[in-house]
């Protein structure tokens, strides 16, 4: 699992103000386990095993580049002369002679650099740091922290033919970058892009590459959607079957997922609060027309789970306040409370998922066993497609960085050494051969 961590990072979300592709965001949960519950915006006591929490967006400055005008350290020693290319330098220098960068890898016609390498693996000990949040003890800290950096160079690769791979194709994500962006304007409660772009560029964060860094994710994740993910299919016979070998880890005490809407009155004056609660009313009859509350939640909630589309959790009975319980048990699946009054603001909740007592059945519980059946088919095809990429392409990596290019033990071992002008080129069309696909894809 250790060298799944990009794969995984490619499928899911992470803090939108990395400079590297973040961790992910919080997969569904498999069968046998569930969801962990965050605390509720109302007073309640804590779940017993709460989950991380992505870094608050425009929170934490990223570092800044290393300075051009210092010495780089020496990279490790290596046993074997670089690959000599007629296009591939190890290092670029100015006309004075003077050091400026080191290029650690190339694919194709795109160069990785030292500097790129160093950004990637700090960007990795803050994904590792935030994913055990009050989890972990130190040493399972460091070892995640090790575990993330040591195949930094591999990651970056990936990254770099995935988004090659979707310009190829002719990929086109720009409204889905400008409606990102604006999403993250949102979250952040600014007013313009003119002001995200100084909200970025005050953490001493380049505007391009922040804007750059997420068209290239969005362009990755498409790539991986269009070439991995719609050959994976899930039978209705394999699920059943999947439920009927499995059923001891669906019996389940009483439980209710909820999702939330926050708006926030800390802080406000009196006079504002008449206001708020307008508009908390209003989000609320906008759910009952019809709209998403995930992206409702995204929109307007002050919630501290706005981003992951309001998502609290699963309880149960007991973990709630007495009112609260009261009020989500007797409730059904995707109903909504009243606007709730706490302390902190306004609330709205609502009821995702209601488990009764006991053995689950097959039809509340057929979502999660799709999305742990998908999981488990996504992983070896993401290897055999990326794998089947540095195949297609001419990877050449500086000697002392192999082992962090993906060598050695990694599935995705085929690092090419040979010039691409004598390079065999293979066909650019991509065959995932022990995914099989349904009779309505086939005929498509």
């Amino acid at each position: 699992m250790r060298n799944m961590l990009f794969l995984a990072g490619l499928l899911i979300a992470l803090p939108l103000l990395a400079q590297n592709p973040p961790a992910q965001q919080p997969p569904t949960p498999a069968p046998a386990q569930n969801p962990p519950a965050q605390n509720p915006p109302a007073e309640t006591p804590p779940p017993q095993t709460p989950p991380a929490q992505n870094p608050p967006v425009l929170e934490k400055p990223q570092e800044a580049a290393p300075d051009e005008d210092k010495k780089e350290p020496e990279a490790p020693a290596a046993k074997t002369a670089a690959p000599k290319t007629p296009t591939t330098k190890p290092v670029v220098k100015t006309g004075e002679g003077k050091t400026v960068e080191e290029i650690v890898a190339r694919v194709n016609n795109e160069i990785i650099t030292r500097s790129e390498l160093e950004k990637a693996r700090a960007s990795a000990e803050d994904e590792a740091r935030a994913q055990c949040q009050g989890r972990c003890t130190p040493e399972q800290l460091q070892v995640a922290i090790e575990d993330r950096q040591k195949y930094a160079l591999r990651d970056l690769i990936d990254q770099s033919l995935l988004s090659q791979r979707g310009k190829d194709m002719g990929i086109n994500i720009s409204g889905d970058v400008v409606k990102e962006l604006d999403q993250i304007r949102i979250q952040n409660k600014l007013p313009d892009m003119d002001a995200l772009e100084r909200a970025v560029t005050s953490q001493g964060i380049n505007w391009d590459d922040f804007k750059t860094n997420i068209s290239n994710r969005i362009l990755t994740q498409a790539v991986i959607g269009q070439e991995v993910g719609r050959h994976i299919t899930i039978g209705h016979e394999e699920e059943l079957k999947y439920y009927n070998e499995h059923k001891a880890e669906f019996v389940r005490p009483e439980q209710v997922a909820l999702s939330a809407i926050e708006i926030k009155t800390e802080g406000k004056k009196e006079s504002e609060i008449p206001t708020l609660k307008e508009k908390a009313n209003t989000v609320r009859k906008k759910a009952l027309e019809g709209e998403d509350f995930a992206e409702l939640a995204k929109r307007y909630s002050d919630g501290s789970t706005a981003a992951q589309g309001g998502e609290l959790g699963i309880y149960k009975r007991g973990e709630l306040s007495k009112e609260l319980e009261d009020t989500v048990f007797a409730m059904k699946k995707n109903q909504l409370t009243e606007v709730i009054e706490t302390k902190s603001g306004f609330l709205i909740l609502k009821v995702m998922e209601h488990y009764t007592e006991g053995e689950q059945p097959f039809d509340v519980v057929e979502p999660e066993i799709q999305q742990h059946l998908y999981s488990q088919r996504m992983e070896p095809a993401m290897r055999e497609y990326l794998k089947t990429l540095r195949e297609q392409s001419y990877v050449v990596v500086k000697p002392g960085y192999q082992e962090m290019s993906g060598g050695g033990n990694s599935e995705i071992e085929e690092v090419s050494t040979s010039p691409e002008s004598t390079k065999e080129k293979k066909s650019h069309k991509l065959h995932i051969p022990f995914i099989k696909k349904n009779k309505t894809q086939a005929a498509t």
